[in-house]
């Protein structure tokens, strides 16, 4: 986002709502509509933007010191790896049941008004988002690596997701007369 201009901060989530009233900042990106509700954001941001730059979703992750990691027996290891597994997997069903009631509450009981970010918008978050990928390549051959590596697997998983998931909903919206 600096490289578009704007002055990005990182606030622990607890300040962000008072951020907002404040007018000390002018905008949030946070979770989604179910999260956003209870954070009450919508009585100082009215306007919610979509498609996020992010979406359609985050993954949780989990990190620990590999020395530490390593000490574990294979058993435990594999026990902290289904629980992670598992609680990523309900983290993403529980928002996703989730989000297009709250996101319903948001513009129905609040008045918050839904507006799509434009091509051109969103041409530029590609544009940035490519200098900052090509600063990360920059920074050592693993980030390198790391980096192609992901945006190889990006292009194989979105060319399948453009046929089965992103394909699928726009016709079975359109069938059932769901709209935005």
């Amino acid at each position: 986002m600096a490289k578009l201009g704007a002055s990005p901060v990182s606030l622990p989530g607890g300040q962000i709502y008072e951020n907002l009233v404040s007018g000390a900042v002018d905008a949030t990106e946070w979770v989604g509509p179910y999260n956003d509700y209870f954070m009450k954001f919508y009585e100082a941001a009215k306007f919610y933007y979509y498609p996020g730059m992010h979406e359609p979703g985050s993954q949780l992750c989990m990190g620990m010191n590999a020395s530490w990691w390593g000490s574990l027996s294979a058993t435990d290891q594999a026990m902290i790896e289904a629980a992670c597994n598992e609680e990523n997997a309900r983290q993403m069903a529980e928002t996703n049941a989730n989000n297009g009631v709250y996101l319903s509450r948001l513009i129905n009981d609040h008045g918050v008004e839904l507006r799509r970010f434009s091509d051109e918008i969103y041409d530029s978050f590609g544009e940035a988002a490519e200098e900052v990928f090509e600063e990360t390549r920059e920074h050592s051959p693993l980030a390198a690596k790391i980096h192609d590596s992901f945006a190889s697997a990006r292009a194989d998983i979105g060319r399948w997701m453009a046929l089965a998931d992103t394909a699928y909903t726009q016709q079975r919206n359109r069938v059932l007369g769901i709209e935005v």
